[in-house]
């Protein structure tokens, strides 16, 4: 039986997230979105069940709507570090979700640690 490249999709997201809950530590996870046109980061409290800090493309004073490219995702990583440093987070752990380590998720990823969080 064959599977779909949603479901696949579907069981390697829940795959990574299990994975990295079992290894959590208290942290905050660093959650990552990527859809056709934009890409969205979360830091959420999944102890509290709220979001911390969040930056979009969509988001007009980025100047970034529309874009999804290497360069925006680098921009958007830079972004949600700063605003974890103003709520005071170092620590998080990186849920790429169900998209591979490699391009835009990788380029978010080495800006937020560049901008200072710790993953």
């Amino acid at each position: 039986m064959a599977n779909t490249k949603r479901e696949l999709f579907l069981k390697r997201r829940l795959r990574v997230r299990n994975k990295l809950r079992a290894q959590a530590n208290g942290r905050l996870r660093l959650s990552v979105h990527r859809s056709s046109k934009n890409i969205s980061v979360q830091l959420i409290d999944d102890a509290k069940g709220v979001t911390v800090a969040a930056a979009s493309t969509l988001e007009k004073d980025l100047g970034l709507v529309g874009k999804n490219n290497v360069e925006a995702a680098g921009k958007i990583g830079a972004a949600i570090a700063e605003r974890a440093k103003k709520a005071g987070v170092e620590e998080v752990y990186f849920d790429r979700g169900g998209f591979l380590f490699h391009g835009k998720i990788k380029a978010l990823a080495d800006a937020a640690r560049e901008g200072g969080l710790k993953f």
